[in-house]
């Protein structure tokens, strides 16, 4: 067995990178996610649903504000030629905290009609201090992005862990003073400045400084520009739910739901972080296709697994680990895991676009995806509340999986082998967790409605 970790973990060739940098990303993520379980356990305690549920909506804001300006820096510093050059880092990182300045500023002039919409008039003094966060990211140094672009995960994973252990520090201990949903907007802005911090003191590699090359300018928008229009869509995909659900739900039903979907898309997640950081040097450095089947088999049994896991255990896990509050977050989790599995067999294949330099494509799918997603999750909150939007968004993540097979065949990496395994296995796994939890189901839609 060690033999056989050494082969898999030693050297430098793309496998074994690969391997150390997913066992990494793996790692990293579950210490994460232990360590936001157990600060979420600690602050339902010490607050109320409803600090939860304001907390989602500041988050439909900043992240929204993230995803409608991101041009790509990232993926293109991963694809790039010149992923390596210090001007082409500098000119980034001076684009990067020009973005951050910016949406700092927008979120503060958001904040009032934000509080009409949502009837809530604490975001008016909530948010601009929850988007300091965004401004500070702007800072944060390329060095990141080029210990991805190189598989180089150790040091920046510990360096995660670390600033997220110091942000849920300080939600405790003033949500212990405080009692208020301002510790958690307060702590958010702490990990900002704690990640900012440890990566521009202890990542290696140059420092940087303000730059502006015309044609480092012209290669980040010429490529970025289909990201910013795909991270645009993107925002709907992943945060439509709340700001749909936001106008449908209480303050404090939409708190419950809040914690049913951080247990629910935990797996997703864990996938999205590994495939986001990984598919594109495999895809770039055109590995072997026997290994590549090999990655995509084994990354759909993990997350793949994992959501039955949660769909199956849901009620139950909710039960042990919160009070009879959130009791409702039970059948949420076990809808929300089953609803998630078809997005998860097709999560390998979009990077397949980035690393051809192909984000045309790539936005052509995740606008697919997030029209029908939004489409159908409003509908099915229109006329059936909260399991209408549910079934609504599962739906629509199948059949996205149609576009996103247009896009794996265009780059000739389709498995269909694979997809029908998946969605069959899926299937049944999901049907029985639907069965087996009907009565908390019933529950859940009767106290919701």
């Amino acid at each position: 067995m060690f033999a056989i970790l050494s082969r898999l973990l030693g050297g430098n060739r793309l496998m074994a990178r690969v391997a150390r940098s997913a066992s990494w990303i793996v790692l990293g993520y579950g210490a994460s996610q232990a360590i936001r379980l157990a600060s979420n356990l600690i602050l339902t305690r010490l607050l109320f649903p409803e600090a939860f549920g304001l907390m989602a909506l500041i988050s439909v804001v900043t992240v929204g504000l993230t995803l409608f300006s991101d041009v790509g820096i990232a993926p293109s510093i991963a694809q790039s030629k010149r992923g390596d050059d210090p001007d082409f880092l500098n000119t980034a990182w001076t684009i990067q905290i020009i973005r951050g300045s910016i949406l700092w500023v927008v979120a503060c002039l958001l904040a009032y009609p934000a509080a009409l919409f949502y009837d809530q008039p604490d975001l008016m003094q909530y948010l601009p201090i929850a988007a300091l966060s965004l401004l500070i990211a702007g800072f944060n140094p390329t060095r990141i992005e080029t210990a991805h672009r190189h598989l180089l995960m150790g040091r920046l994973t510990a360096l995660d862990v670390l600033s997220q252990i110091i942000g849920i520090v300080v939600m405790v201990v003033l949500a212990l003073i405080w009692q208020s949903v301002a510790a958690l907007v307060v702590g958010g802005v702490a990990t900002a400045v704690a990640k900012l911090a440890l990566t521009w003191f202890y990542l290696p590699g140059d420092r940087n400084r303000l730059t502006w090359e015309n044609t480092a300018v012209t290669e980040l928008v010429t490529f970025g520009k289909w990201i910013f229009l795909s991270t645009v869509f993107w925002f709907f995909a992943s945060q439509g739910d709340k700001a749909i659900l936001g106008k449908f739900l209480s303050l404090e039903a939409l708190g419950i739901y809040n914690i049913g979907y951080f247990l629910a898309s935990f797996p997703l997640l864990l996938g999205l972080a590994v495939t986001g950081r990984i598919m594109i040097p495999v895809y770039r450095e055109k590995a072997d296709p026997v290994r590549i089947k090999r990655l995509r088999y084994g990354l759909s049994i993990g997350v793949v697994g994992l959501l039955v896991v949660m769909a199956l255990a849901g009620p139950w896990l909710v039960d042990v680990l919160y009070d009879a509050r959130y009791v409702s977050a039970g059948a949420i989790v076990v809808l929300l895991a089953a609803g998630l599995i078809p997005q998860v067999i097709g999560m390998t294949y979009d990077q397949a676009a980035l690393a051809a330099g192909d984000s045309r494509r790539f936005f052509i799918y995740n606008a697919i995806r997030s029209s029908l997603q939004v489409g159908m999750l409003l509908v099915g909150a229109v006329y059936a509340g909260l399991i209408g939007a549910i079934i609504g968004m599962a739906l629509a993540m199948a059949l996205a999986h149609l576009v996103l097979i247009w896009l794996a065949r265009a780059h000739g990496i389709w498995d269909a082998r694979h997809d029908l395994l998946f969605f069959v296995v899926g299937g049944i796994a999901a049907a029985a967790s639907l069965w087996l939890h009907k009565d908390a189901i019933a529950a859940m839609i009767a106290a919701t409605q």
